[in-house]
């Protein structure tokens, strides 16, 4: 490849690699709304089991959408921690950098795809937060290596060295193996209570199908509506 100060030759590279991936290059399965439960839960409840079922790497990963305090969008992956009648729960450092916007701004937008189906759920509502005790049970319900890393915490600050990093991590590591119940004071749950809830079900041939729950002020149920892809 010739000298290009420009990168145009790069960045054509790249839109061609990009134009030659293929997508959902597998059997999708088929999805009637029409037999879709009446709430949101029981649905992604069935997708996710399935998503799990057919291999999907992580399928408990999804993106979390906040705005800072300048009213810009921000968005991370993490994990999912339950989803149930109160909503969809996950966890982190309040002092971390989505603490604080929830902590400003109290609503969000969780992201899920697992393209072993061709499937996406989006789920949009207010973020209210766990007792301390909710918290307490949700760290010491995973490994000695998350419950390390809850006790580093720091999260979002600025790092100096990969060094201060190791050292960090190292004291917290064998805090976390002789001390089992120690616990993160900002390790916090969240739920976030859904107002709308989306179900994408890909097609090889773009007819997606959309269903979309969108709860009301003034209504104690849920309004089911298609919507074009």
């Amino acid at each position: 490849m010739t000298h290009d100060p420009g990168g145009d030759g790069a960045a054509r590279e790249f839109r061609e690699l990009l134009r030659s991936l293929k997508v959902w290059d597998t059997d999708l399965p088929s999805f009637d709304p029409d037999g879709a439960p009446a709430e949101p839960l029981p649905l992604f409840h069935r997708w996710f089991v399935e998503a799990a079922a057919a291999g999907q790497p992580e399928p408990h990963t999804m993106t979390l959408a906040t705005v800072d305090e300048g009213s810009r969008p921000d968005l991370r992956t993490l994990m999912l921690h339950g989803a149930d009648a109160h909503g969809w729960h996950f966890a982190t450092h309040a002092a971390s950098a989505k603490g604080r916007q929830l902590a400003a701004r109290p609503e969000a937008a969780l992201g899920f795809y697992w393209p072993v189906h061709g499937r996406q759920v989006r789920v949009r509502g207010r973020v209210v937060s766990g007792t301390p005790e909710e918290a307490y049970a949700d760290l010491h319900a995973r490994s000695t290596g998350a419950l390390a890393a809850a006790l580093v915490g720091r999260q979002s600050e600025v790092l100096g060295s990969q060094e201060e990093l190791r050292r960090a991590n190292a004291a917290a590591w064998e805090r976390a193996e002789t001390d089992p119940e120690a616990t993160a004071e900002t390790w916090t749950v969240y739920v976030l209570v859904p107002s709308e809830v989306e179900f994408f079900q890909g097609d090889a041939r773009r007819r997606h199908v959309r269903l979309r729950y969108r709860r009301e002020d003034d209504a104690d149920g849920w309004v089911r509506e298609m919507l074009w892809p």
